[in-house]
């Protein structure tokens, strides 16, 4: 098992190697506008996967998925080439489900909201069902008792 700070620290170079070559280009049209979010490492090194997201459709995002996958040997030599360790990990790309997360997320956050305004309206025109105070008081004795 290898130190979690160096997989951190080649996770994140793989992470720069990807994402710049992937500026420079690949010779494959169903590539779109891809976004490099994580890599995360195997404790010992062997593998990287590469979460990615892509900004577009639904078949967008199937043809990115497909382009990657058939430029994984070119991306993985690349990796390869610039890293200074005796065996280049094999990599994957998994697509990351962080936008569609978000848009739940934040449809949960607003639903909540309107039911929040609800309440306080509610509860603006609301009176107490008995006393406003319904708390027992100890009794005040008299001269007499």
């Amino acid at each position: 098992m290898a130190d979690p700070a160096r997989a951190a620290k080649m996770a994140d170079r793989i992470k720069e190697i990807v994402a710049r070559r992937l500026e420079k280009g690949i010779r494959d049209p169903r590539l779109g506008f891809v976004t490099i979010t994580d890599v995360r490492m195997t404790g010992d090194l062997q593998h990287a996967s590469i979460f990615f997201t892509v900004y577009g459709t639904e078949e967008e995002r199937a043809d990115s998925a497909a382009a990657l996958k058939a430029a994984t040997g070119m991306l993985r030599s690349e990796v390869g080439k610039n890293l200074t360790t005796r065996l280049t990990p094999s990599i994957e790309f998994i697509l990351d489900a962080v936008p569609e997360t978000a848009a739940s997320i934040e449809k949960l956050l607003v639903e909540a909201r309107e039911r929040d305004s609800e309440s306080r309206a509610l509860a603006a025109n609301s009176q107490y069902a008995g006393d406003e105070d319904p708390y027992v008081k100890p009794r005040e004795t008299d001269e007499e008792d």
